[in-house]
């Protein structure tokens, strides 16, 4: 008799897939504690929401510019060491970060220069860290593995954002700068101690006709480009929630301790809907999954945008996380599923620019926003229009409605 609980943890049976879990487990902790560091740090120097949104624009131009051709890299290249690489890059942008604060030398303009770099870092690393988690675990198990991971980092980021409250009030942003650039040790010795090599394949050119393969891939498969464009869309509208020390400075009136609240509170539903499906079979209606998910997101943040209390801010942050990780999730494996191991990186790269572009750039629109019309009224209107992208997408695309888990075979046909 199979234990039901080591099937629902089948992946980690898998080596080289246990170690990349547990490695990158603790640089995500580190990262996420940046996450909060950054912004804080940026409106202590400018008090300017829109200069906040900025954060957004800098990250996501270098992923768009680079993304596509990350993912050339990452099909034609070894991902292992693509990761080493990427990694090490982002470890020395944290140190930058560490050291122009230690030193005094930290102004807004260093700060978009090194998340300039480290999206840069990201378009590399994406692409080859996802098209290396297939080749892991066996192909029944990339769903369970896809929700570990999808788990580890909705764990790092319960832990990062907490821990970093804390050290913020305690000794300031430069001690979060310098763990999160020691973090990457985890995960770049994981790496190192891998028994995985690259397979044997045929070769990708590093071209522009390789990076439009991907494209054409992407067109003949419709199922993929639409549930990719609707995370975009629903992303760009919600994705005010860099806005967060505002929340925590002007409305809520809870300081940096609250703040780290604020910013674990989404990952905290996220981590127990990414453990719910890990731990259980492939959902059988996928695209009302991924309908109503993104509905329900939209729905919390628009509510979030009105609270005034702590406690129900930190519940619907909690329910925004959990429905935007069941939508990840369902889209991630229909995405694994149907793409060839020779395209990965390259779907993975096009894939970044949305789910990457959509709340970066929707960061930026919504520091916009708040400097016009107030902060209360960006996180809620984008709200609404996430609920009404879902509903235009339910109307407007009757077979993503109707897409179960039985139709992958089906979707894998050129249309």
């Amino acid at each position: 008799m199979i234990d039901p609980v080591s099937s629902r943890l089948a992946a980690l049976r898998s080596r080289d897939f246990r170690l990349l879990f547990l490695g990158q487990l603790v640089s995500l902790t580190g990262s996420q504690m940046q996450t909060v560091a950054v912004p804080y740090q940026l409106y202590k120097l400018t008090g300017s929401s829109l200069a906040l949104g900025l954060v957004g624009l800098c990250r996501v131009v270098p992923i768009v510019v680079f993304a596509l051709g990350g993912g050339v890299i990452a099909d034609a290249l070894d991902r292992r060491r693509l990761m080493i690489l990427s990694q090490s890059l982002m470890a020395a942008c944290s140190l930058t970060l560490a050291w122009t604060t230690h030193t005094g030398h930290i102004t807004p303009g260093v700060m978009y220069a090194v998340l300039a770099v480290g999206g840069v870092a990201l378009s590399l690393d994406s692409p080859a860290r996802q098209s290396l988690l297939p080749l892991l675990v066996p192909r029944e198990h990339l769903a369970n593995a896809i929700g570990l991971h999808a788990m580890a980092w909705e764990v790092a980021a319960i832990a990062g954002p907490s821990l970093a409250g804390l050290i913020i009030a305690w000794r300031g942003v430069f001690p979060v700068y310098a763990l999160d650039a020691a973090s990457f040790v985890a995960v770049i010795g994981a790496l190192l101690a891998m028994r995985h090599r690259a397979p044997p394949r045929a070769s990708t050119n590093i071209t522009i006709q390789a990076a439009l393969d991907g494209l054409n891939f992407l067109r003949r498969t419709p199922l993929i480009f639409w549930t990719m464009l609707l995370d975009f869309v629903a992303t760009f509208f919600a994705g005010s929630l860099l806005l967060l020390p505002i929340y925590a400075d002007r409305i809520l009136s809870v300081g940096p301790r609250g703040l780290g609240l604020l910013y674990a509170a989404q990952p905290i539903g996220a981590a127990v809907a990414a453990a719910w499906m890990a731990t259980r079979r492939t959902i059988h209606r996928q695209g009302a999954a991924v309908l109503w998910s993104i509905a329900i997101y939209g729905a919390a943040v628009a509510a979030f945008g009105v609270s005034r209390w702590l406690g129900l801010s930190l519940v619907l942050l909690a329910v925004s996380g959990a429905a935007d990780t069941v939508s990840m999730v369902v889209r991630q494996t229909l995405r694994q599923l149907l793409t060839p191991d020779a395209l990965r990186g390259r779907m993975t790269s096009v894939n970044m620019i949305f789910f990457i572009g959509g709340p970066q750039l929707g960061e930026f629109e919504a520091g916009v926003v708040a400097r016009a019309v107030g902060p209360r009224f960006s996180v809620s209107s984008g709200g609404l229009a996430c609920i009404a992208a879902a509903a235009v997408a339910a109307l407007a695309l009757p077979s993503l409605r109707r897409l179960t888990a039985a139709d992958y075979e089906r979707a894998k046909e050129p249309t």
